[in-house]
């Protein structure tokens, strides 16, 4: 007598009460007051870590941007102001790489630090605003964002704002919450650490003031010490870097309108139009993928389709609704507006050269902005669906990395820009120095472009000096150049060239002249030669 066994259902019944079991240990820990932190702080690391490797394999046939160099070139000496830039990005460089050596995946990682911190900051300000089921959902939305990890590989003063300006926000709307002295401080404070990096966070210093201004609640808040307190904290812990920015002339100043000012009307509507699609393009992969996780809790859409207007300005009216604080959802939508608004609006009127990564630290507010419409419901299981997407995604870019950094290459294999050997070029050169002098190179002079790679690549990493240029990093002098002599690099094809070897004649009249080549070999495939004309000055004897 046969017998036909049936498969036990057991496994997939246990698989089943396991899955259950982490989704409700995910969002149990997402709300715990005494969990929720490490939850995120977790999650930050993790997102650190994966996309470390991810940029590494992506970026293997490369050298680092140009602007991370600068960046390390400017942390060997802590000074209140590097010539285009305040000085807060140096010194983190500085700090980091007194623990990292200088190579490319010390970089990365610096870069995926800096953002995964702003990321747990973005946490602490959504906490101010929406419940902490929303704001979970706020940060992985945040961890989506292109700009915290595809678009955030290279470390300079526009990524360093996703830690700074998330900060004066949430000092913001501590201070608007408080009205005290003390929540006054702290805002003057984090208003000062981000002008010391860049001058851009202006834009949302301005838009803080603003909201303040527009904010229905604003007596209340203007009436309070905070605002004049923080005006005058952060007034008083400018003042080194204010003395240091008259003492060098005003050069950073001098740089912004000699670099980003156009005549063109034509380019100008062209670089705004740029500006404004890029960064909504970028911004709507988070937000598909957070309606994507909401699709996947059905049927997450009929409390849309029957919410009518009605109720969402019933529950605004009354300034109250379960998950959302609105009194500071209106600082978070004013300031989103303004800063999304202004900066195109003010390239147009003052005909201003409009950089799409200026917009890297202005649209971090959009997910929680988004996330803080009270008729939105998010349910608990939204939080396992978004932590499972960004996962996913994550972990099969990692695994792809290598695939997509060789179509990349296969498809750009000409690109000097990218894939240009500057590093290859910066060790032969240290070693032609030392046959020649048997002492340590010291000085590189050149375009920003050119010098600063042999800056952090050489392993004597010489000090830059970009001569005909009036804003000088303050690392090195003229007297530098003829005392430890230099070697010049300049691209041949740079329309800059006849200026700079008119200065090489003027300096260093009997400077060696040299044209070197250098190409890269990356897993077998060779990347596009590069042609240099190369100035070997001899230090004074």
């Amino acid at each position: 007598m046969s017998t036909t066994s049936i498969p036990s259902a057991r496994p997939r019944v246990k698989a089943r009460v396991s899955f259950d079991r982490f989704r409700a240990w995910l969002v149990a820990y997402a709300i715990a007051p005494s969990a929720r932190l490490w939850l995120v702080i977790q999650l930050a690391i993790l997102h650190a870590v994966i996309w470390t490797f991810i940029l590494i394999n992506l970026k293997a046939a490369q050298d680092v941007h140009m602007d991370v160099a600068e960046a390390w070139g400017w942390g060997q000496k802590f000074l209140w102001g590097y010539g285009k830039h305040p000085p807060l990005s140096g010194w983190i460089a500085g700090l980091w790489f007194k623990v990292f050596p200088a190579t490319d995946w010390a970089t990365y990682a610096l870069a995926m630090a800096t953002v995964s911190v702003g990321m747990v900051i973005c946490w602490l300000l959504s906490l101010r605003v929406v419940d902490p089921r929303r704001a979970f959902l706020v940060v992985v939305m945040v961890a989506l964002y292109p700009i915290f990890n595809f678009k955030g590989f290279k470390y300079n003063p526009d990524l360093l704002q996703l830690v700074t300006l998330p900060l004066v926000v949430l000092a913001y709307l501590n201070a608007f919450e408080k009205r005290s002295w003390q929540s006054g401080v702290w805002l003057g404070l984090a208003g000062a650490l981000a002008l010391m990096t860049k001058y851009w966070v202006l834009t949302m210093i301005g838009a803080i003031g603003l909201a303040a201004l527009i904010h229905p609640e604003r007596m209340r808040f203007l009436l309070s010490p905070a605002p004049w307190v923080a005006v005058a904290t952060m007034a008083v812990a400018m003042i080194p870097h204010i003395i240091w920015l008259a003492d060098s002339h005003f050069v950073p100043l001098t740089y912004a309108g000699d670099t980003y000012s156009i005549e063109d009307a034509g380019l100008v509507h062209q670089l705004v139009l740029g500006y404004v699609l890029h960064n909504a393009a970028l911004l709507a992969l988070p937000v598909a993928l957070a309606g994507l996780a909401m699709a996947l809790v059905p049927p997450w859409w009929t409390l849309l389709l029957r919410a009518p207007l009605r109720i969402v300005t019933r529950a605004w009216a009354r300034g109250v609704n379960p998950g959302v604080d609105v009194s500071q959802a209106r600082n978070i939508w004013i300031i989103q507006i303004i800063v999304a608004a202004g900066p195109p609006l003010g390239a147009l009127a003052f005909s201003i050269y409009m950089k799409t990564d200026w917009g890297i630290s202005l649209f971090f507010l959009v997910p929680l902005a988004l996330v803080a419409i009270p008729a939105l419901r998010v349910q608990s299981a939204v939080l396992f669906n978004i932590v499972a997407i960004w996962l996913v995604l994550s972990l099969v870019t990692l695994v792809a990395s290598p695939w997509i950094a060789a179509r990349e290459m296969a498809a750009n294999k000409d690109n000097t820009a990218t894939y240009g050997a500057r590093s290859e070029l910066a060790r032969e050169l240290t070693q032609a120095w030392h046959s020649r002098f048997a002492s340590r190179w010291a000085v590189v002079a050149g375009t920003m472009e050119s010098i600063q790679p042999m800056v952090f690549y050489s392993p004597d990493h010489p000090v830059a000096f970009i001569p005909n240029e009036a804003w000088s990093s303050g690392l090195s002098s003229l007297d530098d150049v003829k005392r430890y002599g230099f070697i010049g690099v300049f691209d041949p094809t740079d329309g800059r060239l006849p200026a700079f070897e008119k200065w090489v004649s003027e300096i260093a009249p009997n400077a060696e002249r040299i044209v070197m080549t250098t190409r890269r070999f990356t897993h077998g495939k060779a990347g596009p030669a590069m042609t240099w004309n190369i100035y070997i000055a001899p230090p004074a004897k």
